[in-house]
């Protein structure tokens, strides 16, 4: 699960703690990835990493000036109107959250999944502002590769795998870059069923999915870093760690990794803030 979904399954009780000493290869896991706010709860450990990337800013070469913000995504009076394009999901929320964290300090954003009534009105003025611009809100990163290669988007919102294949396939060429506010990102989460009725069957398949080899293979499929540091000993692709940033702290420092929005503030605020459902419910008032 990513990090949209963790905390729901964790406080609604679907999933259950993970003892990660029975797990070998978790000791060699990437450490900025361990007993993070999406996938542990008071340092108790709700499954093993898996996989992690960042939300970046892609657009197409020779069509588009380099940006270097956000705000190339958020600009009213862009010049890409109806070529720019976004992430289907109310997570987006924290994105506008972080460029607005970062630009309108009076709002009193510290992290941003974690919005009162006020800053999530904030975000969702800006989402209604961008709407006017966006060409296509993308999920399914196929269709995202379709459009930058038709000429329908050239700005957005993206992943390094679409990024990727575009390029792959030759028809265009489009560069992506980690913006100067930071990007949101996601880091996967493999959990155990709170109802498993063999969890020992659970927890040989975790630590058999974050040892090298199959932790390099499926992180190439899916196109995201690996959890696995030994991971980036065995990929087919000798510079695909290098790529994807897998084991680079102070590029992952960065990224502000999806977590589940929920009443009790993730900043510490009290219980004051606007759960996953508010943010369901202002996306679909975005999307109108």
């Amino acid at each position: 699960a990513s990090g949209d979904a963790t905390l729901r399954l964790i406080y609604g009780g679907d999933v259950a703690p993970v003892n990660t000493d029975l797990i070998p290869n978790y000791a060699t896991v990437t450490d900025f990835l361990k007993g993070q706010p999406w996938n542990s709860v008071n340092g108790q450990m709700y499954g093993v990493p898996h996989g992690w990337g960042a939300n970046v800013l892609a657009y197409t070469n020779g069509k588009v000036t380099a940006p270097t913000s956000w705000g190339a995504v958020f600009d009213a009076n862009s010049p890409y109107k109806g070529k720019v394009s976004a992430y289907d999901s109310p997570i987006y929320i924290a994105d506008a959250a972080l460029y607005l964290m970062k630009t309108k300090p009076d709002l009193g954003i510290k992290d941003p999944y974690a919005l009162d009534e006020k800053q999530l009105a904030a975000a969702v003025d800006l989402l209604k502002q961008q709407k006017l611009i966006i060409g296509e809100y993308w999920s399914d990163y196929t269709k995202a590769v379709q459009s930058y290669e038709q000429g329908n988007t050239v700005l957005g919102t993206s992943w390094q795998v679409i990024v990727n294949l575009i390029n792959s396939n030759g028809k265009v060429k489009v560069d992506a870059t980690l913006p100067e506010e930071g990007a949101t990102g996601w880091s996967d989460t493999w959990m155990i069923s709170s109802k498993a009725a063999h969890p020992n069957c659970m927890y040989k398949w975790m630590d058999w999915i974050i040892s090298a080899s199959p932790n390099a293979q499926v992180a190439e499929w899916f196109g995201e870093a690996p959890s696995q540091t030994k991971a980036c000993d065995v990929t087919a692709d000798k510079n695909f760690c290098a790529t994807y940033h897998a084991t680079d702290a102070a590029y992952a420092k960065q990224i502000h990794y999806w977590t589940t929005p929920t009443k009790e503030c993730l900043d510490g605020r009290g219980a004051i803030c606007t759960d996953y459902a508010a943010w369901t419910q202002a996306w679909t008032e975005v999307k109108g």
